[in-house]
């Protein structure tokens, strides 16, 4: 298999009623990669066909003076530093930076990246064994060097420029961004966007989700709380685990629509949701693409697309959208799989008027997302007549839904009694609250 193939499937109802614009589609895309096409050999353990990557890490750890209340919090934080370290193959570029108030290459020393193997992990391990918090926090300057040790050090030694590389990050921080400016930051994510995706972790609750949120979604990563810091290890290894899963770099979900056509939106709507319409690159003509960032064999994401057309004679049919799956090769775009999204406008109220499981579905996650936000934001403004109406409502979608994760979340914020009444409950952990707010927007997939 020279490259990663991609099964494309979507799931709509295509009748319109005369005159109606809007045509929506969930799309599944699912990387049938077989593992065994790529042997381990050469960075990043992949010797395998060119278009499969290479990989390289690096570990963003918060080192600010709160990492030392409590005292054990910068421990498990170098423990878990250690962990992911450990996780990482033989053969992957990777690198440790420390942030405070500025960002220093704590390993290597020099800016550069080291080729995992026993000596280099070990090196590395005892590097971080010697951090200690001092300074503030100024998550820009960590995602600028960041950056920098990527583009300027892409693999390290090694590197096979015939291989597209995958590049991660994974930051922890526990406070906000007290020592840059809003703006500082939005300039740091703009220069690193495409560049690496990152996963985002917050440990305690003293940090901004809102904040960590915004690079997630704009690096093409997760958030989530790590309550109790003694979580910090186990979570690392899971996300570098993660990351080392990834063989399939740059891919893009290409979308064409007919002329006097327009995308009203692209979003990813499972494992969670992200809204891609914003972020659309020209790709020809009445074509755009969207960034999915790298993927994993086996790994199956949804997509729910809304095109707005103009509406056709009762009878006709057209092809609302094409989308296909695109991957960055160096011998240029390479398709891995496509889509057909149709509209056939109808007078039959019985073929018009049914909603497809799978849209309904989701547009449903989408707006349980949506509520929980809102609702905590007006509990946080001490309007609780908006919040208890807004967190109502989340309970019932989580329920529809069949979202058990987000229902046990919800239920240690909201009471709800014999009747069905829902209330808000008078106390609440900051922990539940936070996490409550950052897994809002993961979903579950639809009931087969």
């Amino acid at each position: 298999m020279s490259q990663a193939d991609f099964t494309v499937d979507v799931f709509q109802n295509e009748y319109l009623p005369e005159g109606s614009r809007d045509v929506n589609a969930i799309v599944t895309v699912t990387s049938v990669a077989d593992p065994a096409s790529a042997p381990p050999g050469g960075p990043g353990g992949l010797g395998g066909p060119s278009g499969l990557s290479e990989l390289a890490e690096i570990i963003i750890i918060d080192c600010s003076g709160s990492m030392n209340a409590p005292p054990g919090k910068i421990a498990e934080a170098r423990a878990a530093t250690a962990a992911a370290v450990d996780v990482i193959r033989d053969g992957v570029a990777f690198a440790v930076i420390a942030g405070t108030e500025t960002a220093r290459p704590v390993f290597p020393q020099d800016g550069s990246m080291a080729i995992a193997g026993p000596q280099t992990r070990q090196a590395a391990k005892k590097a971080v064994g010697g951090l200690r918090p001092a300074g503030g926090t100024a998550i820009g300057q960590w995602l600028r060097l960041a950056h920098q040790i990527f583009t300027e050090d892409p693999a390290g030694p090694g590197h096979h420029p015939g291989h597209t590389q995958v590049r991660h990050a994974i930051l922890l921080t526990d406070g906000k961004n007290q020592h840059e400016t809003p703006e500082q930051l939005a300039g740091a994510i703009a220069v690193c966007e495409g560049v690496f995706s990152c996963d985002c972790r917050g440990v305690g609750t003293d940090w901004e989700v809102a904040e960590l949120r915004r690079i997630s979604a704009a690096l093409l990563g997760t958030v989530d709380i790590v309550p109790d810091p003694g979580g910090l290890a186990a979570d690392f290894e899971a996300m570098m685990e993660t990351a080392m899963g990834k063989q399939i770099a740059d891919v893009a979900l290409r979308v064409w629509t007919p002329q006097h056509a327009s995308i009203r939106f692209i979003k990813q709507v499972a494992p969670a949701i992200e809204d891609l319409t914003g972020r659309r690159s020209p790709a020809g003509p009445q074509a755009g693409d969207y960034p999915t960032g790298a993927w994993a064999p086996g790994e199956s994401r949804d997509y729910h697309v809304c095109v707005e057309v103009s509406p056709a004679g009762v009878g006709q049919e057209m092809l609302a959208a094409r989308v296909s799956l695109v991957a960055a090769t160096p011998s240029g775009p390479q398709v891995l799989g496509q889509g057909l999204v149709r509209a056939l406008w109808t007078d039959d109220e019985a073929l018009s008027t049914r909603i497809n499981p799978h849209v309904a579905h989701y547009t449903g996650q989408a707006e349980l997302a949506e509520v929980i936000q809102e609702g905590l934001q007006a509990r946080k403004e001490g309007d609780e007549d908006t919040a208890t109406a807004k967190l109502s409502r989340a309970v019932a979608l989580a329920s529809e839904a069949g979202n058990e994760g987000t229902a046990k979340l919800l239920a240690k914020v909201v009471e709800v009694d014999a009747t069905g009444t829902v209330r808000l409950r008078k106390k609440v952990e900051d922990a539940d609250e936070m996490a409550l707010d950052t897994r809002s927007t993961k979903t579950v997939r639809t009931r087969k």
